[in-house]
C-alpha cells in the first residue's frame, strides 16, 4: 500500500467521522484520479460526458461514503464505483455513437439543389400527351388537385378521371422509355 493510499483511507476514515477539511482534501485527492480513469474507459464518450461521469462518481461517493468498510482499502472500493458509473454511461447511450460533424464536413456530399432544367424537362415531355389528358396530369401530379375536383372542372366523371390518368402514366413511362435509349 502506498502512502497515497493511507493517507485516502485517513481522510476517509476522518471524513466518516464529521470532519469537513478531511473530506474536503479527501475529494481534492481523488478527483483527478477519478478524471483518469473515466478519461480512459470512456473516450468514446467525449469530453463533456466524460466531466459529467466525474460528477456522477463524486457525488456517488459522497452519497455511499458510509458503505466502505474501513478494514479494506479505500482504492479497490473508488475504482469499482467508478468503474460502474462509466458502465452506466455506456449503457444509457445504448448503440448509439455520437461523432461531431466538423470531423466530416469536408467529405459529406453537398446537399441537392433543385434541378433547374426539371420544370421545363416536365413540361416538355406533358405536352407530348392529349391536351385533356395533359391536364389531369397537371391538375393531379403537378397542383396536387383530388381526382372529384379534376373531374368537375373538365367535366368527367372520378372513374373517366381515373381511366384517363392511368392512361396518360403509361403514355409518360413509354415517352420516358424512348428518351432513356
Amino acid at each position: 500500500m502506498t502512502n497515497r493510499e493511507q493517507s485516502w483511507e485517513s481522510l476517509m476514515r476522518a471524513a466518516n467521522r464529521g470532519d469537513q477539511r478531511a473530506y474536503a482534501s479527501l475529494l481534492g485527492a481523488i478527483a483527478p484520479v477519478v478524471r483518469g480513469i473515466v478519461r480512459a474507459r470512456g473516450a468514446a464518450l467525449g469530453f463533456e460526458q466524460c466531466e459529467d461521469i466525474v460528477q456522477d462518481v463524486l457525488l456517488t461517493i459522497h452519497l455511499k461514503r458510509q458503505t466502505w468498510r474501513e478494514d479494506q482499502p479505500l482504492r479497490p472500493w473508488l475504482y469499482a464505483v467508478t468503474r460502474h458509473k462509466v458502465i452506466d454511461a455506456f449503457r444509457a447511450r445504448g448503440n448509439r455513437v455520437d461523432l461531431p460533424v466538423e470531423d466530416f464536413a469536408e467529405v459529406l456530399p453537398a446537399p441537392t439543389a433543385d434541378d433547374p432544367l426539371e420544370a421545363r424537362d416536365m413540361e416538355r415531355v406533358i405536352g407530348q400527351l392529349d391536351p385533356r389528358a395533359a391536364a389531369i396530369v397537371r391538375a393531379i401530379g403537378i397542383d396536387g388537385d383530388s381526382v372529384a375536383q379534376t373531374g368537375d372542372r373538365l367535366g368527367m366523371t372520378e372513374g373517366a378521371v381515373r381511366v384517363a390518368l392511368h392512361r396518360a402514366f403509361k403514355r409518360l413511362a413509354q415517352l420516358r422509355e424512348r428518351m432513356i435509349e
